[in-house]
This record gives C-alpha cells, sequence and structure tokens, in this order.
C-alpha cells in the first residue's frame, strides 16, 4: 500500500497478505533466530568458546572481544552476527565493505560512544566483506574496537592474514568456519519445506531432490536455500491453475530451476575424492581430454571452483615442476582469477591452466627433492650451520667467528665460488635435487652438473 490512499487492511483489522513479489527470500525468513536453530559449526559454537560467549553476551573482557569470520558463503556469518547483536538488547548496525566509507565507519563510532554513554549500552558492527577494505578504511576501526565502543563483527571470504591489517587482527578472535555438512544442509532444507517461515509444509520433496538441492549447495546453506525455493516455484507451475497440496518437488524441478544437470558426484564422500584424483592423474598422465572431462564434471556437479584451482596449482609444482616452469605461473594466475570472476567464466580460465598442465613435460624431481630433505631432518641429519654462513651484521660475531672466510659468489668467475655449503655430516654425500632430461630441466640438468663442479661436490 502506498501513502497515497488508506490501508483498507489495516482499517479492518485485518493482517495483509503477502504475495511472493512482497514475501523476502527464502534464505531470509528461514535466517536462525537462536543458536538451537544453528546448523553447523559446532566446533566454534561449543559451550564455553569465545564466540559461544560473545553470542550469550557473557560479562567480562571475553564476551566483549570483537571476532572475525573467515569462511566460504553460506556458512553463517551474517546469522552469527547478528545472535551477537541480539544478546544483551545489543544496537546492531550493519555496514558492507562494497559501498562504506571512512566517512560511514566514523558515524557508527561516534553514535555508538553515544550509545555507551547515555544509554549503556553496546554496539555491534556486522562489517561484510571487510577484505574489501582498503588499508586506511580498516585503520578507521582500531579506535572503536580499541576502546571498545564497537564490538566489530566481521566477515570475509578471503584468508585474514592476507586482506587485513595486522593491528586488527591482533584485538579480534579470528573464527574460521567451515561449508555445511551434507547431513546439515539436508536438515536446513527439511527446516525451510516444514516450517511456517518458509514452505508451511505445502510442498515435499523427494529424495533425489533433495540429493540434487544438496550436492548443488556446495556446503552453502544459502545456496541450497535458494535453489529449493526456485525449485517449489516450478513444481506449482507444474501442477496447474489449482494444484493439488502438498506440492512435490522432484530432481527434474531441481534441475530446470537451477539450469543445472544433476551430475551423479557427492563433494563430500567418495565421488568428490575420486573425480579430484582422476583430474589430476589425468594431468600427470599428459591425456589432456581425460583431464578436461573431469573438469567439467567437477563443474557442471557444482564444486567450488576456487578448490579445483588450488588442486591445479599442487600439480603444476609435483607434477610439472621444471619440466615447464611455466605452468606453475599459468596455475597462480588461474587461482588468482577464479577467485575474482566467478562461474560460469571461471571455466575457461581452470580450462586453460588444465590444458597447460597437461600438455606440458613433466617432472617432479624438485617434489621429491623436498621430501628427501624433509626425511633427512626428520631422521636428525644436519648438523650445526657452518659458521662462514653464519650471520656477523651484529656485535659480537665477529668473536665467534661467524661469517669469517665466507666467499661473496659474485666475486667468482660466473657468480660461483667453491666453498662448503652444507652442514659436515650431510657434506659430499648428499644429492636430492636430481633433474630429469625432460623439458626446460633438461638444460638445468646440464647446468646443474657444471655447478657441482664447480662447487666441488
Amino acid at each position: 500500500m502506498t501513502s497515497e490512499g488508506p490501508d483498507l487492511f489495516a482499517a479492518a483489522g485485518d493482517a495483509r497478505p503477502e504475495s511472493a513479489a512482497t514475501l523476502p527470500p527464502l534464505a531470509v525468513r528461514m535466517r536462525p533466530r537462536t543458536l538451537d536453530e544453528v546448523r553447523g559449526q559446532r566446533e566454534v559454537l561449543r559451550p564455553g568458546s569465545p564466540l559461544r560467549r560473545l553470542i550469550e553476551g557473557s560479562s567480562g573482557t571475553a564476551g566483549a572481544l570483537s571476532a572475525i569470520l573467515w569462511g566460504p558463503p553460506g556458512t553463517g556469518k551474517t546469522t552469527l552476527a547478528h545472535l551477537v547483536a541480539n544478546a544483551a538488547g545489543r544496537t546492531f548496525v550493519e555496514l558492507s565493505a562494497v559501498t562504506a566509507g571512512v566517512k560511514d565507519v566514523r558515524q557508527v563510532m561516534d553514535q555508538a560512544a553515544r550509545e555507551r554513554d547515555m544509554y549503556d549500552r553496546q554496539t555491534v558492527l556486522f562489517l561484510d566483506e571487510i577484505h574489501r577494505f582498503t588499508k586506511a578504511q580498516q585503520d578507521a576501526l582500531l579506535p572503536g574496537v580499541e576502546n571498545r565502543q564497537v564490538i566489530l563483527v566481521a566477515a570475509t571470504t578471503e584468508n585474514p592474514s592476507f586482506s587485513v591489517i595486522a593491528p586488527l587482527l591482533s584485538r579480534s578472535m579470528l573464527i574460521t568456519l567451515g561449508p555445511l555438512s551434507d547431513e546439515e544442509i539436508g536438515d536446513v532444507v527439511a527446516s525451510a519445506v516444514a516450517d511456517e517461515r518458509g514452505l508451511t509444509g505445502e510442498y515435499t520433496v523427494d529424495d533425489k531432490a533433495l540429493e540434487g538441492l544438496v550436492r548443488i549447495s556446495g556446503g552453502d546453506a544459502r545456496r541450497a536455500l535458494t535453489s529449493l525455493e526456485a525449485a517449489a516455484g516450478v513444481a506449482l507451475d507444474a501442477a496447474g491453475a489449482l494444484p493439488a497440496y502438498p506440492v512435490a518437488i522432484t530432481a527434474a524441478h531441481v534441475e530446470q530451476a537451477v539450469d543445472h544437470a544433476l551430475v551423479r558426484y557427492d563433494r563430500t564422500g567418495d565421488q568428490h575424492y575420486d573425480v579430484a584424483s582422476a583430474l589430476i592423474k589425468s594431468m600427470r598422465g599428459s591425456d589432456v581430454d581425460a583431464a578436461l572431462h573431469y573438469l567439467a564434471r567437477m563443474l557442471e556437479a557444482g564444486e567450488d571452483p576456487r578448490f579445483i584451482a588450488r588442486r591445479i596449482v599442487i600439480a603444476a609444482s609435483e607434477d610439472v615442476g621444471m619440466g615447464d616452469p611455466t605452468a606453475l605461473q599459468t596455475s597462480v594466475a588461474a587461482l588468482h582469477a577464479v577467485a575474482q570472476i566467478g562461474m560460469p567464466e571461471a571455466r575457461i580460465i581452470l580450462a586453460q591452466a588444465v590444458v597447460h598442465n597437461a600438455l606440458a613435460p613433466k617432472s617432479n624431481a624438485a617434489y621429491a627433492a623436498i621430501n628427501a630433505a624433509i626425511a633427512d631432518i626428520r631422521a636428525g641429519k644436519g648438523g650445526p650451520v657452518p659458521a662462514h654462513l653464519r650471520g656477523s651484521g651484529y656485535a659480537g660475531a665477529d668473536r665467534l667467528g661467524h661469517g669469517k672466510g665466507y666467499r661473496y659468489a659474485h666475486d667468482g668467475e660466473d657468480g660461483v665460488v667453491a666453498q662448503q655449503y652444507l652442514p659436515d655430516d650431510l657434506h659430499g654425500s648428499t644429492d636430492y635435487y636430481r633433474p630429469t632430461d625432460r623439458g626446460f630441466e633438461a638444460r638445468l640438468q646440464e647446468r646443474w652438473q657444471w655447478l657441482k663442479g664447480r662447487l666441488g661436490r
């Protein structure tokens, strides 16, 4: 109803009927209102945990710490922030790092100070996507967090160690959230089907449809509920003008709703590991068509493209290595590009990285070399660092003989001088890196043999 005319429903004392157009999305309607309704995150919400104490409004310093919630989408970051705000009647303010600036942050801090001084009420500032804030914008948060004008609850899908400034990290709890399990996603869907805030029992979901919703969700509760809502709309349209309730939601309805084939693939079970393993082994075996098949299978099943990109980066070092060093460059570039672009375009980037790795000359020499070196360390090998290699840039180093006799490599012919680098017990008997004669590494093999002669090894 607009403000231009009388509100007839209000005048009659009746509740205004809500249409599908005015209802909030199902994921919003089903947001947990209490800790008991939260699915997943059992470890970080265990009794006595810092986050649970913060949500329950526990007294003392532990109850007033700020928190940075790090995890993939749909794992409950916004929900947990709302639960923190609900404790002990706190004031809740929500900002998005996409649209907010330093001015907005300072306004929140000023208002929070007034709330504290006048009403003895804490303010919870929920800052979504904090990784998008610049250093200057994050600096603006520090005074309020430091003196506890606000309880900052910041959410991010990026590693805070790289995206959040150290002073803010040191003043906050870092809470790592994981994707929901298949069972937990199933519980979320079942609750939404039955709950009065959700589909109110007017729909049923068969086993195949539930399996599809779980698989497509990828551990993301929001995605599962959004797909369920869309599938319910498709099922209702298919039922005709006079549907018989409850309306059955089938796998075909889910597939049509998300425009997505329900590929046989269990994201957290055997299929997940089997297909990921097949992708890696196909690239290692240089079968580019097989590698692309398994890539497509993972993507069509709703696998997180960032997971795939990480596996490709590992393969670029483990299996291609110095056979073609540019494979790692391509794979790392793909990892960053996928994170910024997302699906569906990310499939093109991943395909390029897969093709490069599959067709590249292969060498696991670097991989085998570090494993051999680690095995020696774990076996107790490796004595003291030779005295001439020890640091000499501090008072007293000369007295200890540190750095004495060290020969600066750049003073030697071709930038190489003969001197001992390995500890005594490994010198003359260690040969970790054994380059192959494949690809670029064939050139390294020749140079490494030459270098060992120059180094006296």
